[in-house]
């Protein structure tokens, strides 16, 4: 193994930034997560009601972003807000705040979805025996909705993990982008060096996607509709 590349992994305080880089992605996803599940599930809520104008503009919203590319929203919001609103967001803030907003249209998606897929005979039933809107969502529809959006909401959960990835391009000091700073300082040294940093990189991501695809497929298992 003597000088190939490995040992650039271990070189000061390689490691250590490589997996303080994780820390700033996971942290990234994680609030952009939470925010985007809040926001989806009222999202999705509205987007059950008969207000065709609401529908119409929920809709546009969620395929804009399946549309635009995530990396087209991270340019503008990064680099064109902060000039027209003559304020200062950080990279960080840019992609929670575009991650937030891509979580938050999927998961309504999935809300609506589910909603919408509950048998007919449940509404009905349920209003026969006296129950309002609220108690009907409640003690009805959102358990059973639960069950049938949760593995598509992990799996949807892994995807922005994934696509984290993304930031170093607006600058956000995460995993890969101290992986490229440490493979420009050791290439020299160690012309296989992006062979190691890089498949560190890609046992990373692995580590924290692959329980989160496996949990997505247990619930499947689980929940057969």
């Amino acid at each position: 193994m003597r000088n190939s590349g490995i040992e650039v992994l271990f070189e000061g305080s390689n490691l250590e930034r490589l997996l303080g880089g994780l820390l700033v992605t996971i942290e990234i996803a994680l609030a952009s997560i939470v925010i985007g599940t809040i926001l989806g599930i009222v999202m999705g809520l509205l987007r059950t009601l008969k207000s065709t104008p609401l529908r119409f503009i929920l809709r546009l919203y969620l395929e804009a972003f399946r549309i635009i590319p995530i990396l087209v929203w991270l340019y503008v919001v990064h680099f064109s807000f902060s000039p027209l609103l003559h304020i200062d967001i950080s990279g960080k803030a840019a992609a929670i705040f575009v991650f937030s907003l891509w979580g938050a249209a999927e998961t309504g998606d999935l809300v609506r979805g589910g909603l919408e897929s509950m048998p007919k005979h449940q509404v009905e039933s349920g209003r026969a025996l006296g129950l309002s809107n609220g108690q009907l969502y409640r003690h009805v529809l959102i358990p059973q909705a639960v069950r049938r959006m949760l593995p598509g909401s992990i799996n949807l959960a892994t995807r922005m993990v994934k696509t984290t990835s993304l930031v170093v391009l607006i600058g956000v000091i995460e995993v890969v982008k101290i992986g490229q700073q440490i493979i420009e300082l050791g290439v020299i040294k160690a012309p296989n060096a992006s062979f190691w940093v890089y498949g560190f990189i890609f046992i990373l991501y692995f580590l924290v996607c692959y329980p989160l695809s496996r949990l997505s497929k247990r619930f499947e298992r689980r929940w057969q509709i």
